[in-house]
């Protein structure tokens, strides 16, 4: 178990949201866990950096003039950071209560878990509780997590060289959760107070169907082996067009199918596909949404303590030149 002073980075990644990111740096610095607290501002021009060091001097800010998007700012936090657990909330969301960081880090109780998905509700839509593992007792296993609320083994995450930065924005957590069960490593589900993701109202519809469509085909193409891989990217092109014919966003779904199908075709090098046992193993947990961790256990791979090395990282070095 991982509870003690400064065992966690709680990273929060920003641009031009001030007003929804000084709640959530709020909530991370006033956690009984006193994790570190990281705020990396990806090219803001509205002075969140300044408000952060302003009002919360125990917060770390490093500021980016040059956007890049949140997925490299959080490949960048993990290497900043100087805690064996890293958890991530978005800038427009907050720990519901001071307790939440604690909570997370005492569910590290096996070294075969590599990352906990945190339970969250999205506040201004419903009070559903996502991702909170089911009753009362016992450990489950998922198939991934979202970026608003998620606790990762720092050492693991580097080791298997972050996030892939080919994702650009979205779908990048179930490629890495993947490569994760392939090392050895699963991703349980928690029972934390939830964390509230009040998400923002100035978002791009259109860029999140579109990318959405492309990093589904991405995804597959870089994990999914063979003989699987045709009947699973013809899967996935045809429920990307079922869902734009049932959203009236054809055109949407058809230009992020478009880009999906030329990424694969673009980065042909950078596909590394897990082996079959890990690939049935995580479609299993994608339909049944949450499996006894113990049972998932018996399936992984031994990971050898550690079995993720520089290869990852050198692999990761190579899609960032690619992308």
């Amino acid at each position: 178990m991982l509870v003690q002073e400064r065992a966690a980075t709680v990273v929060i990644v920003t641009k031009n949201r001030r007003d929804e990111l000084r709640d959530s740096v709020r909530s991370a610095v006033e956690q009984t866990g006193k994790p570190d607290v990281l705020v990396l501002d990806d090219g803001s021009n509205d002075g969140s950096s300044e408000m952060v060091e302003r009002e919360f001097p125990a917060a770390r800010v490093v500021r980016y003039d040059r956007s890049e998007g949140y997925i490299v700012r959080r490949n960048q936090a993990a290497r900043l950071a100087r805690t064996p657990i890293i958890v991530s909330i978005d800038d427009d969301a907050t720990f519901s209560t001071p307790d939440t960081v604690t909570q997370v880090l005492g569910e590290f109780d096996d070294e075969r878990i590599g990352a906990v998905a945190m339970p969250y509700i999205n506040v201004r839509c419903d009070d559903i509780i996502r991702k909170r593992a089911p009753g009362a007792l016992g450990g489950y296993a998922t198939n991934g997590f979202i970026g608003t609320a998620y606790a990762v083994r720092r050492d693991v995450f580097l080791g298997l060289g972050g996030f892939s930065e080919l994702f650009f924005h979205q779908g990048e957590e179930r490629e890495f959760c993947t490569r994760m069960l392939a090392a050895g490593f699963v991703t349980a589900l928690g029972r934390s107070d939830p964390v509230h993701h009040a998400v923002s109202p100035r978002r791009d519809l259109r860029r999140i169907h579109v990318f959405a469509r492309r990093n589904d085909i991405l995804c597959a193409w870089l994990t999914t082996p063979m003989p699987y891989l045709p009947v699973h990217i013809a899967g996935t092109v045809t429920k990307g067009a079922a869902f734009g014919l049932r959203m009236s966003r054809v055109r949407w779904m058809a230009t992020g199918v478009l880009a999906g199908l030329g990424g694969c075709l673009r980065h042909w090098a950078a596909r590394r596909p897990v082996s079959i046992a890990a690939y049935r193993l995580s479609r299993e947990l994608a339909k049944r949404q949450s499996m006894p961790i113990e049972a998932v256990f018996e399936k992984i791979a031994p990971h050898g303590g550690r079995a993720v090395d520089g290869t990852a990282g050198r692999r990761a070095a190579r899609n960032r030149k690619a992308a």
